[in-house]
């Protein structure tokens, strides 16, 4: 536990001492999210904090190796080089966005080969909970693991519509996502090395260590290089989670703890995912494309009933929290005990959510 509590210290430490430099070059190279209809801030922010949190992760694993412990990681399987190189193309393909954009196509594109390249060397989904359990063939597997890998970056990308919104949620999903990989090792007596418990604690410290520069109002925006890459991290973690359970050893007794890898990161992201969904369904009823931005996004509507934006970012992250939380508590202390844990906060949301203080406006 105390290495990767320092692979999150070290990540969170390279994050948040870079994001100043990035920031300056950032001003200088002109490179700033212009006003548009949709966005709710006023003045133009810079972009390209995604290269802060690239520097971050760069040196969590770079920590990582060199710890004892954590070090196996890299040398029992390929998964954690192959996030290094699908994260680094899918890092490049968002700084071209952010520089000089990108058309839906073209960055769609950039997420599929980046996605496969992991799945070439190793990163792939094997098996699902369908008829008992399913061991995918090949093809279907390569398939459905590029599909995961592409609608969670897409998920968080849409979710980045307030200051601290995208960082705040993907660092409570991470943070709840390790708790549950490193419990679910010690519970079943595996190695407590994983590459998931690495890479949820490396994208919790570079969540924690750019939410500071983040947070309304916030100085620099993470930028497509950002939320594309912590996409990639947690879907990443994911996917290397199942294929360390043996889905021939799944009962009865064990099938929560065992689908968990694959529900939790759908419970962290069920607001954005949820916001993705009535996007597309909304655009395509009004006969648009739907990949064209409005402003009628959850967060939008929190706006609209009066929150200030601190106000809607703490309301969503309880919404995550909620759902996260609950849904790692099931898996090891009962489904009734997640439920209530997870209603409770749940309820405070909407408390919140009903009822926006007008003090903090």
């Amino acid at each position: 536990m105390r290495e990767y509590l320092l692979v999150l210290l070290a990540s969170a430490a390279i994050t948040y001492v870079t994001v100043p430099v990035v920031r300056w070059y950032a001003v200088r190279w002109h490179v700033m999210a212009e006003i548009r209809d949709r966005d709710v801030h006023d003045i133009p922010i810079p972009r390209l904090g995604g290269v802060a949190m690239y520097l971050g992760f760069l040196a969590g694993m770079l920590v990582a190796s060199q710890l004892g412990f954590v070090s196996t990681v890299f040398t029992d399987s390929r998964d954690a080089w192959a996030v290094i190189t699908g994260g680094t193309l899918i890092f490049l393909v968002g700084v071209v966005d952010d520089i000089w954009g990108l058309d839906a196509l073209t960055k769609a594109a950039g997420q599929i080969i980046a996605a496969g390249v992991m799945v070439l060397q190793g990163v792939q989904l094997l098996w699902l909970p369908f008829n008992g359990v399913t061991v995918l063939p090949y093809n279907a597997s390569v398939i459905l693991t590029v599909l995961l890998i592409v609608v969670t970056v897409n998920a968080i990308n849409f979710v980045d519509g307030l200051d601290g919104l995208a960082a705040g949620i993907i660092g409570i999903g991470s943070l709840a996502f390790f708790a549950f990989a490193y419990l679910l090792s010690v519970d079943r007596g595996i190695d407590r090395a994983t590459t998931a418990a690495l890479l949820s604690s490396v994208l919790a410290g570079i969540c924690a260590g750019f939410l500071p520069h983040n947070f309304n109002p916030a100085r620099i925006f993470m930028g497509d290089s950002g939320s594309m890459l912590a996409g990639l991290l947690l879907s990443a973690s994911v996917i290397t989670l199942t294929g360390k359970i043996d889905p021939y050893s799944v009962g009865d007794a064990t099938l929560l703890p065992a689908l968990m890898p694959l529900l939790l990161p759908f419970a962290v992201l069920a607001v954005p995912l949820i916001d993705l969904l009535l996007a597309v369904v909304r655009r395509t009823r009004a006969r648009r494309s739907p990949f064209a931005p409005d402003k009628e996004h959850l967060h939008h509507r929190l706006l609209e009933i009066g929150h200030s934006q601190r106000q809607a970012v703490l309301v969503m992250y309880l919404w995550a929290s909620a759902l996260a939380v609950g849904a790692a508590i099931a898996a090891f202390e009962g489904v009734k005990v997640g439920v209530l844990v997870g209603l409770g906060i749940l309820l405070f949301a909407i408390v919140l959510t009903r009822r926006p203080v007008r003090s903090d406006r």
